[in-house]
């Protein structure tokens, strides 16, 4: 395919019947709800059955429980005791006194206690237990649901001191954020009469010191040790830090709910029909959504929303919650799908976690749910005026997470119903290389990458003439963001690249860049221009857009797509071709990718000045 101008007039008309052609539906997008069930209606009549099938499965069966082809005690998850716990410690409570469920829970939490006493059982399932128990003891059920023998045992197990050094208050092998899991033990531990409040006091003072020095002036944690990587967690930290003071009972400082709503400015503009959460980083898919769900209820709980902000989350609250049903619930294994069917999510959560994923995922809407009903929500529709609503967000919103030697943003950008988000977080070690990290554009079911995977989506890659494959990553200076009307323009520099090969990024000054994006109604535009200095040789420049289009065809003024909302992709400085995708490699947590579009220039020398237009079907 010949090279040709980013944004060329021929283009755009040869463009005007495909934009019209074909509507676009795509499952990848799930239902679109103009309407929404009540959250507690989809709770109790949907995910509680689902919920309560998988519990009675695993009541029956114990140890040989299979669940869609997983013996999920064998799988080496080492939360699940603590998440069986807590689903059972809900079935349990939310079963009415004299329902003959109530007391086959019961029976089932006292059978599992014993049968997974010495299971290994670390860190967040400390803490989901830690709380079943709680919940059990409020309730005035624990000494149905626990033997003695069994609790005295569970006393000596369920510590804080097991992922926690004593004397100095420092974690085992774990990152600063487990500080908020060691705290919510300890004041658990304290409400059981199980220690004074000395260790609950003095991790709390540990998680906001954390916070404080990574979070810096704009209060998003940074997921390293200050080397600049904000994904979904830096923003959902806080909103579980706050729940644990909600949970336990203790009013939570200023601090903590100024960074809370530090966290809510961010998701407003990210609000949708869908209930699609966030699109970057890791751990997304639908932990993206449930996000969503844990700040916005923390917020509302205490206080920190706005009459109605508090309608309009409540209203997108409902929307995840049918979501997660309708989407990401599968009906023929009667579990969540979080790996089949061209789905992929991180490692961290792969399918040998299966039961415990469905636990947890409806243990964070079964409490949310909680919460709003205490809000005044229970069974109440939602807002009929969302969907208008939605329309007064603004079109473009910069939410800076620090800035310094080197800077580090997200762009958010609405565009119809799509909610297009601009990440420029991918520094330290472990995911900079990664695509879902790239500091490119994502849009839920439109523009995607792949968990642990490393390919070029939408991302100049430079290859040396001694070997080395370099990436503009990690270093983003001089960053500037300009709205003007409806285009917002993005630019930065990179002194150097990141050379690729190692777990944390490597920086490499014999190559620096200048990039330019610029976001417009139907239009993404990206321009880079890439310079070796002199006695460095480029040999190769290659980047791909996988793409849930599909039937692409070649044009010489670049690849159209007659389906999906990807309606044709155009580069500048490379020849381009599309191909099937590998189901293998390009699949994503929302499902696969149908169409791979490959770039590349040869011996480009010195430099290389280039990027790519991506255009989107009109609705």
């Amino acid at each position: 395919m010949s090279r040709s101008p980013l944004m060329g007039c021929v283009f755009g008309l040869a463009m005007g019947a495909v934009l019209a052609g074909a509507a676009s539906a795509q499952v990848e997008r799930g239902v679109l709800y103009q309407t929404a069930p009540a959250m507690n209606a989809t709770i109790v009549n949907r995910v509680s059955p689902q919920m309560d099938a998988l519990l009675d499965q695993l009541m029956t069966e114990g140890r040989s429980m299979t669940l869609d082809g997983v013996r999920v005690f064998e799988a080496n998850d080492k939360f699940l005791p603590g998440k069986i716990a807590i689903g059972l410690a809900h079935a349990v409570i939310e079963a009415p006194e004299g329902d003959p469920r109530r007391a086959r829970f019961l029976d089932g939490f006292r059978r599992l206690s014993e049968l997974t006493l010495e299971d290994a059982n670390d860190s967040w399932g400390i803490y989901y237990y830690m709380s079943a128990l709680h919940q059990l003891n409020e309730a005035g059920l624990l000494g149905q649901a626990v033997s003695p023998q069994t609790l005295a045992q569970l006393r000596q197990n369920l510590d804080w001191r097991r992922f926690v050094r004593q004397d100095d208050l420092t974690l085992i092998n774990l990152p600063n954020n487990y500080y908020g899991v060691a705290y919510s033990i300890a004041r658990l531990r304290y409400l059981m009469g199980w220690e004074d409040t000395s260790a609950s006091e003095a991790l709390l003072a540990k998680t906001l010191e954390h916070f404080r020095q990574y979070s810096g002036e704009f209060g998003f944690a940074d997921e390293t040790t200050g080397e600049g990587r904000f994904d979904r967690y830096s923003v959902l930290l806080i909103g579980e830090i706050a729940q644990r003071f909600i949970e336990t009972g203790v009013a939570p400082p200023q601090e903590v709910k100024d960074w809370l709503r530090r966290s809510v400015d961010l998701l407003l503009p990210r609000f949708n029909l869908r209930g699609e959460g966030f699109e970057y980083g890791r751990s997304i898919g639908a932990y993206g959504e449930t996000a969503f769900l844990e700040v916005l209820t923390a917020a509302a709980s205490l206080d920190l929303l706005t009459d109605e902000e508090e309608r309009m989350a409540y209203a997108f609250s409902s929307r995840i919650a049918a979501r997660y049903v309708d989407f990401w619930q599968d009906s023929g294994t009667g579990s969540v799908n979080l790996w089949d069917h061209g789905r992929k999510t991180d490692d961290y959560r792969g399918k040998h976690r299966i039961l415990g994923e469905n636990i947890s995922l409806s243990h964070q809407l079964f409490y949310t749910n909680t919460l709003w009903n205490q809000r005044g929500y229970r069974d109440r529709a939602p807002d009929a005026g969302y969907a208008d609503w939605l329309k007064t967000l603004p079109r473009s919103t910069t939410t800076w997470f620090s800035k310094g030697a080197e800077d580090r943003l997200l762009i958010t950008y609405r565009d119809g119903d799509r909610v297009i988000g601009l990440p420029l977080i991918n520094g330290g070690p472990g995911q900079h290389m990664n695509n879902p990290y790239f500091p490119v554009p994502y849009s839920p079911g439109v523009l995607a990458g792949t968990a642990n995977e490393t390919y070029p989506q939408l991302l100049p890659r430079v290859t040396l003439s001694d070997g080395s494959v370099l990436q503009p990553l990690s270093w983003f200076t001089n960053v500037k963001v300009e709205v003007v009307g409806q285009t917002t323009r993005l630019t930065y520099t990179l002194p150097a690249m990141d050379r690729m090969g190692r777990d944390a990024p490597v920086r490499d000054d014999r190559v620096s860049a200048r990039t330019v994006y610029e976001l417009s109604p139907g239009r993404i535009t990206r321009r880079d221009e890439i310079t070796a200095r002199r006695g460095v040789t480029i040999q190769k420049v290659d980047l791909e857009l996988g793409t849930f289009s599909s039937s692409a065809q070649s044009a010489d003024q670049g690849v159209v797509f007659a389906l999906g909302d990807v309606a044709a992709f155009q580069g500048q400085g490379v020849s381009c071709e599309p191909a099937a995708a590998d189901g293998g490699v390009y699949r994503t947590p929302v499902g696969p990718l149908r169409t791979v579009v490959r770039c590349q220039a040869d011996n480009p020398g010195r430099t290389w000045t280039g990027g790519w237009s991506v255009q989107f079907r009109d609705r």
